[in-house]
Formats: structure tokens, sequence, C-alpha cells
């Protein structure tokens, strides 16, 4: 993760609960989790942001079954404090910090057969039915955490300017998922199930993120890769993050890069992901399998940009290692156009 300079990481268990909220009017406490039976064919990712300054939640739930429908919700319940992960039907609980999650939902998900619908919220909801579902998953975590919070060298709570921060701390941890799925009276159990999660809080802004690409696999117990590639609105190479998870050790991202094919709408249809760590490099490769766009529009400007997230169930392959995860490509759209491809062209 990035950090400004003359910052260091936190890493406290504490942190793992609700925060007293900061008085600023974006502050943000989200959770993620995502879960794959990659033997199934069965991927999902849920997610809740608490917004208590601004009155309201934001939860996500967007399962991936196994014939390519796609069941999805998204509410903005109102929201009266910071208590608690719990929002529109979606609860997430800690049961032990940095080891034992518990995910709950009961409500219902837009069943669609054309999950690109999507990039037209408004229409995909009128279009396709809406049917009950019901959720129970537990995540075990199977790697050391990721991150934390940004303090001073000294330890102190470090500045940040809420316009542009899109968090305070910022953890993630690769998972051993267990549990099941039921859509529409169709149940899918998740036996051998792997996963990843993150937590942010802190004051953000979606539209300041520029452009990113975030590739979070978890392989089996013992091995995972974690790449993240964030543009920067001056210029300039892409930051680079994440790691390798190797028999419970975590090895630092040194370089990476990610190589992506895109179909005439720009979303992508396959990548290769290159990394580079102390010990040696990796290859990982993606297929697209299904994909759910989503946007956020600007709250002022002109209209001709938004920013679009790309959230793809993906098969991925490391070597003998095959499995189901998740591929997660955040640009700053403009005429149609992804930020990230255009800076690149530019710099060609």
């Amino acid at each position: 993760m990035y950090m400004p300079p003359n910052t260091r990481l936190k890493l406290d268990p504490r942190d793992e609960y609700t925060h007293e909220p900061e008085p600023v009017s974006n502050y943000n406490e989200s959770m993620y989790f995502n879960a794959f039976d990659s033997d199934a064919g069965l991927g999902l990712w849920v997610r809740i942001g608490n917004r208590p300054n601004e009155g309201h939640a934001e939860m996500t739930c967007c399962v991936y079954l196994p014939d390519g429908r796609v069941g999805f919700m998204y509410r903005r319940p109102a929201l009266a404090g910071n208590a608690a992960m719990d929002a529109a039907g979606m609860r997430f609980d800690v049961v032990e910090p940095f080891r034992r999650h518990r995910v709950r939902y009961e409500g219902d998900l837009l069943l669609m057969d054309e999950p690109m619908a999507m990039a037209d919220p408004g229409r995909a909801f009128k279009r396709f039915p809406q049917r009950p579902a019901h959720i129970e998953l537990d995540f075990e975590g199977v790697s050391p955490m990721h991150g934390g919070e940004i303090v001073t060298l000294q330890g102190e709570r470090a500045t940040l300017d809420p316009e542009h921060a899109v968090y305070r701390g910022h953890t993630e941890q690769n998972m051993a998922v267990a549990g099941h799925v039921t859509i529409d009276g169709v149940r899918h159990d998740l036996r051998d199930g792997t996963g990843y999660r993150d937590k942010s809080w802190g004051p953000r802004h979606w539209h300041s993120f520029y452009w990113y690409k975030w590739l979070p696999v978890t392989f089996g117990r013992d091995f995972g890769i974690l790449l993240s590639l964030k543009g920067r609105p001056e210029g300039g190479p892409a930051r680079v993050s994440g790691n390798v998870l190797r028999s419970g050790i975590y090895e630092p991202v040194l370089d990476g890069r990610i190589d992506t094919d895109y179909d005439p709408d720009w979303v992508p249809r396959s990548l290769a992901a290159h990394v580079t760590t102390a010990s040696g490099t990796y290859t990982m490769t993606g297929r697209v399998l299904t994909t759910v766009p989503l946007r956020h529009k600007r709250s002022s400007g002109d209209g001709r940009s938004y920013t679009r997230i790309v959230e793809a169930m993906t098969e991925y392959r490391c070597g003998e290692h095959r499995v189901l995860g998740m591929t997660e490509y955040c640009d700053l759209m403009t005429d149609g156009v992804p930020v990230s491809v255009a800076t690149a062209r530019a710099a060609a």
C-alpha cells in the first residue's frame, strides 16, 4: 500500500472493529470479502461501507453463479453511528481478530443473465427480477496481515488531506472459506473455498482514485499473490505494491506489471501479471470469465467523466496452481476510455 513520506504502518488488532469517525464529511469505514469454490465454478464478493457523517451506509453483494448468471444488489440504507458492520441485510462479525470472520446476508439479489447490463444500473434494475438469497460464510485467515494504520515515524496520527485521501488505515489478508449461498431456492456449498479480505477506514472520495489494478489471488493455504498498481495523476510510473504468500510468510513485491487484453469497450478479457520478489519472479495469467461493471459518478464536472470499477471473476494460473479469483480494475473514464489506457498510450 502507498504511504506518504516519513510515515510507517501500525498494526493493531483493535482496528478490526469499527472506529470513532473523524470529523470530516467523507469519513468511510469499509470491509470487503471475496470467496470462491474453484471446483464448483462459484464466486462472490461482498462489501459494507459505513459513511456515518453522511448518514448512510453502502452495501454491495455480487454472486457469480456457475452458469454465468450474476446475483447483484446495492443498497444505501440510513445509518446513525458507526457501531457495527450491519447494513441492508448484510452483516460482518469479527470472531477472532486477524484470524476469523463471519459473513451473513439475508435479502434479495437482482438475478442477471447478462451481467454487463450493470453498466447502466437504472435499466438493469428495471429489466431483471429480484430473487431471495441467503449467504452464510466463515472466513479463516491463512496469512499474516498486510497493511495497518498510517502513522508518523514517531507513531503519531498522520495528517491527511480529506479531499484527496482514500484511507487512513488499510489491511488485507488471504483467507480460507467455508459455507453456503442460496439464491432463488438453489443452494451452493463452498467446502474448501479460497478468498481474500480487506478493510479501510478514514477519509475517502471514490474519485480520488485516478486508476488502479488490484489482483488479490489466493491459490491455497500456502500460496497466494497480491499485486496492486496505482496510477499517478501527476504522471510517471505506477506505484507497485503487494506480496507473495509462501508457506505462511509474505515476500514483498519489489516490482510488477500487468499486460491486459481488452475488448472493444475496454473491458479486460485476459491478463498476464509479472511479479518480482527478493527470491524470484512469478508469472500469473488470468482468463476473465464473468464481468460486472460498476460506476461512481462525479458530484461535479461536465458529465463526460466518471469512475468505473470492473469486477471480474477470473481463472488464474501460476505454474501448477489454478484457482478462481478477482480482477478489479478502477479507472477514471473520459469519453469511454480508461485513464490507465490513455496515459499508457501517451507515454508510448
